[in-house]
């Protein structure tokens, strides 16, 4: 049965890496018994409803075929469009000859059609063509591009983007690493692709979704038993799932009940970060907000927001611990016992008011067992040092990341290598050396809890602008003080953060959003997620 592409759109949950759909892709053949080919064949035809449906007006269409199973779907597809009409070319890159079986039925169906079958020359480069399809690299490859199919990808890039030629990509852009969202060298920038019987992650989270497009599924109509035998714990929010974590407010209800966040930081120049924490914390529901920050910023955070409570802290002379303004009536120390919730990083900066406001937080809060949210600054100062906590939430960005796991690697033994590369790698070291909750922010934001990760779909590149991280870490400070769980937290919170932000741009786009444009909306959504 045919199939919308809005129903194509909708995305399995469960994400697989490289390994997990080969180890489906063969119970499905060696365990259900279904055909290799005709797996193929149902992927194929996936393809080629996507490119009716989408581009309705192609007439032309040229593949690039390679020579592994992904040649085999190119081969079909370019045989099956050219049954139903279409002018096809089918471009050879590399041996015929190292095509297993499946593959090598489906070059035999291809020349058996109407479908032109071309050499890989200069001539595949040029003249008109009212699509391009990608089915030169499959999910196996683990490593740089090889040279003659980097130039290829290269020449099909430079080709899409001349003369305006959408680009299909057939199961993952070629180039692209179906585990890590890297670009492995070289890949093709494809419009839409059509992924099949396990999303893979890499196509949600770095460099996947610049390089994928729009993505389509199909899975194949292989059993759900068989995804049954391979587990995952990588999973895609969804907003529907966190509807009603935010328990519904009785009239009868206090400020008191709803956490009293405290935001701690914006050293000398820096008090714009604590200003966003505090009124997006604020705005998603906290019932009091303090703020402790620099003793130069009290009043004009005042003059902002005159809902908050805002105590200057002085600077403090290191060498003089016992006089500084650490203790005291109204002094950090007092601030700390009374609150609910810390938030402990935005604006924080590095000088030794930094490192001594740091210090006497992480200090407190580990005595009294407090929910803890380290963000920015926060996290440089916590880079090379031990400690592992399951009440608090790390935020960090991929350069505070980088600057955890140089601290680490500094400290024990791990193996940090494979860091830099891959996503899932880097939130699972770091959850695991730290505890608690783990979000690594950027495209496809990653929370891991320890025993699952999630990755969020919401949010856009509008968002890449100073101070969302601050907001988010208000939004996270609100929602822990309202009585959420930490893991619970960082999974809503994340995913308001993204919706708030895709909302800000629906109507006058992306270019110029700030983050202060999110408050309005985090708002309303706090009021949805009841």
């Amino acid at each position: 049965m045919t199939k919308s592409l809005e129903d194509r759109r909708l995305l399995p949950r469960a994400l697989f890496d490289a390994a997990s759909v080969r180890e489906l892709d063969r119970i499905a053949i060696e365990e259900s018994g279904i055909p290799g080919i005709a797996l193929m064949r149902r992927a194929a035809l996936a393809c080629v409803e996507v490119v009716q449906q989408r581009w309705p007006e192609a007439k032309a269409v040229r593949v690039y075929c390679g020579c592994g199973n992904n040649a085999g779907d190119g081969y079909l597809i370019a045989g099956i469009l050219a049954q139903r009409g279409f002018r096809v070319e089918a471009v050879v890159v590399g041996d015929v000859k190292k095509l297993g079986p499946d593959a090598s039925s489906a070059y035999q169906f291809c020349q058996q059609s109407k479908a032109k079958i071309e050499p890989l020359t200069p001539l595949v480069f040029e003249g008109t063509t009212d699509l391009i399809i990608d089915a030169l690299l499959g999910i196996g490859l683990d490593g740089p591009v090889r040279s003659e199919f980097a130039d290829v990808i290269r020449r099909i890039n430079e080709m899409a983007s001349l003369s305006a030629i959408p680009v299909l990509a057939v199961d993952i852009p070629s180039g692209l690493s179906a585990d890590t969202g890297q670009i492995l060298g070289v890949s093709i920038k494809a419009h839409a692709t059509v992924t099949f019987i396990g999303t893979k992650r890499g196509l949600l989270t770095d460099d996947g979704p610049d390089m994928a497009g729009e993505v389509y599924f199909d899975d194949l109509e292989v059993p759900h038993n068989a995804k049954q035998q391979v587990p995952t714990s990588i999973w895609v929010l969804n907003k529907r799932d966190l509807k009603g974590l935010l328990p519904r407010r009785a009239r009868n209800s206090h400020k008191n009940k709803f956490g009293h966040i405290l935001i701690v930081g914006g050293d000398e120049g820096m008090g714009g970060a604590v200003a966003m924490s505090a009124e997006a914390a604020l705005r998603t529901g906290a019932g009091l907000v303090s703020v402790a920050t620099h003793s130069s910023h009290a009043q004009s955070l005042l003059g902002r927001m005159p809902e908050l409570m805002v105590r200057g802290i002085a600077k403090m002379e290191l060498e003089d611990e016992a006089t500084n303004s650490l203790e005291g009536s109204g002094s950090l120390e007092h601030l700390l016992d009374q609150c609910s919730i810390v938030v402990l990083g935005p604006g924080l900066g590095k000088s030794d008011w930094s490192r001594k406001v740091f210090d006497a937080v992480i200090n407190h809060t580990k005595s009294v067992r407090k929910s803890i949210v380290i963000d920015a600054d926060g996290l440089n100062l916590l880079a090379g040092q031990v400690e592992k906590r399951d009440n608090w939430i790390l935020t960090p960005h991929p350069g505070e990341a980088a600057r955890l796991v140089a601290g680490l690697a500094a400290q024990s033994q791990a193996d940090t290598a494979s860091a830099s590369s891959d996503r899932f790698f880097l939130s699972q070291l770091l959850q695991g050396w730290f505890g608690g909750i783990v979000i690594l922010k950027g495209v496809g934001s990653l929370i891991h809890d320890g025993s699952r990760i999630s990755v969020c779909p919401y949010g856009n590149p509008g968002m890449s602008t100073a101070g969302m991280g601050d907001v988010l870490s208000g939004v996270l400070g609100a929602l822990l003080g309202q009585g959420l769980a930490v893991a619970e937290a960082a999974k809503l919170a994340v995913t308001m953060h993204g919706l708030a932000g895709d909302r800000a741009v629906a109507g006058p786009g992306e270019r110029g959003l700030i983050a202060t444009d999110l408050i309005p909306h985090l708002r309303k959504l706090a009021n949805e997620f009841e």
